[in-house]
């Protein structure tokens, strides 16, 4: 991929930015977050009874398992799939207990470290796949995603305006990208937000990805033309950007925030459940060590606060609300809290029907899709749940690629299809908006 819009004689000069975005953030050679993952199992359960559930959440948390899928040890139930990380000091333990009760179970990755080192690529060889240019169809470390922001807000501001919207826990700045023709003319605007979970690399390389097809695309293709012209678009590539950080240098599971606790020594928050919208519900902890551990009180989180102080700031014109999650291969919208149908669900449903299926025309990948409690689980103090009541009539969350076999370790040779897929949907929902919602 050439850098967007650049003429060929000035692409030299840009050659030591081009090295230093490449530059990948290693924390070791073939032995990736020191090894710390060796002899790691992914095993995928489904209990067949209340009992069996029962039993499992027990184990669960004896053996201190890292729940993959769903988020929360309370979530598990008769007929849920669970996709469980456990340490190789507890495997054999939890294998014996499997076999034991005689609940069905499949080991999706024997040794999550070998899976993590064939799954990335030395820095030398992702250098030498372009050397000219910024890849797109690799991962990319936070000083990466920041730098190319930066570059884009000076080669093409035309269309990109960067600006940040607070600090983090951490002190890091939180960018956003304001893509859109500028205009004296009053503009819609659609918010895209990835990364609130760290663990969910997919998550930022597509708001990467869409970045660079709005601007390779902006005059070749009507749909892209006229959404440009109508709408501003604020994207966020890395919402949680302390956890994203964290995943690179020491836990690529890390899910949470970074901030501190003055009673635990627990870190972090879960992003996703620390909004104004029935807090500390069902489907989130109150206790700091929990994954899904809602924080001291609503926005408590500089990142969660930041970003909803600039939505409530812009509520007027900000009509839809997009965040990209994974994994599940689903289209979700609210409510997160309740089984309950939203006010405006012909326009949202129709919205979501039809993004599912220009989805699936491309690579024939199904996704689910329907309100998020029904058709994932029910949990509270989301950012969905918060922008619907804010006043944003379309918010979606997109789970991405894919349902399990590579669960957050999705392979570097999938980003191009996962986002090319996906930048469908996106494009059917914004049209959709153009055309319908109120």
């Amino acid at each position: 991929m050439k850098f967007l819009g650049k003429p060929r004689s000035q692409r030299a000069a840009f050659l030591p930015l081009c090295l230093l975005f490449l530059k990948i953030l290693h924390p070791g050679h073939s032995h990736l977050y020191s090894s710390r993952y060796a002899g790691d199992k992914v095993i995928r359960l489904i209990p067949n009874t209340e009992e069996e559930a029962y039993a499992l959440k027990n184990i669960y948390q004896q053996l201190k398992v890292d729940l993959w899928q769903p988020s929360s040890i309370s979530q598990v139930s008769e007929g849920t799939v669970t996709d469980v990380h456990i340490a190789h000091n507890g495997s054999r333990a939890l294998l014996a207990f499997l076999q034991e009760t005689n609940i069905q179970y499949k080991i999706l990755m024997e040794d999550l470290q070998k899976v993590l080192e064939k799954g990335r690529s030395l820095p030398t060889q992702r250098s030498r796949r372009s050397v000219s240019g910024y890849n797109y169809e690799v991962y990319h470390s936070l000083e990466e995603i920041q730098n190319w922001m930066h570059h884009l807000n000076k080669t093409h501001s035309g269309l990109i305006h960067m600006f940040s919207i607070g600090k983090s826990y951490e002190g890091r700045s939180l960018f956003v990208l304001k893509l859109g023709r500028r205009s004296r003319a009053y503009k819609r605007a659609v918010w895209i937000d990835c990364g609130i979970h760290a663990r969910e690399w997919i998550g930022p390389a597509f708001c990467q990805w869409f970045v660079k097809e709005a601007l390779l695309t902006y005059r070749s293709d009507p749909t892209m033309r006229k959404m440009l012209n109508h709408l501003y678009f604020y994207i966020m590539p890395v919402f949680n950007v302390d956890g994203y950080h964290f995943s690179w240098t020491n836990d690529r599971f890390w899910r949470k925030t970074r901030s501190r606790n003055s009673r635990f020594r627990c870190r972090g928050v879960d992003a996703n459940r620390n909004w104004r919208v029935k807090w500390c519900d069902e489907g989130a902890s109150m206790h700091p060590c929990d994954d899904t551990y809602c924080g001291p009180f609503p926005e408590s989180e500089p990142e969660v606060k930041a970003v909803a102080n600039f939505l409530r700031k812009h509520k007027k014109h900000i009509r839809a609300y997009l965040s990209f999650h994974a994994y599940a291969q689903m289209l979700l919208y609210p409510y997160s809290y309740k089984y309950a149908t939203i006010p405006n669900f012909s326009c949202v449903e129709s919205a979501a029907h039809k993004a599912v299926n220009a989805l699936q025309s491309v690579y024939g990948v199904q996704y689910r899709y329907g309100p998020a409690s029904s058709t994932l689980y029910v949990s509270s103090g989301s950012s969905m749940d918060w922008a619907y009541k804010s006043g944003i009539p379309y918010t979606f969350a997109f789970e991405l690629r894919d349902t399990g076999h590579f669960g957050f370790l999705l392979p570097e040779m999938l980003i191009k299809p996962t986002c090319t897929e996906t930048m469908l949907a996106v494009k059917n929902i914004t049209m959709h908006l153009l055309k319908k919602c109120p």
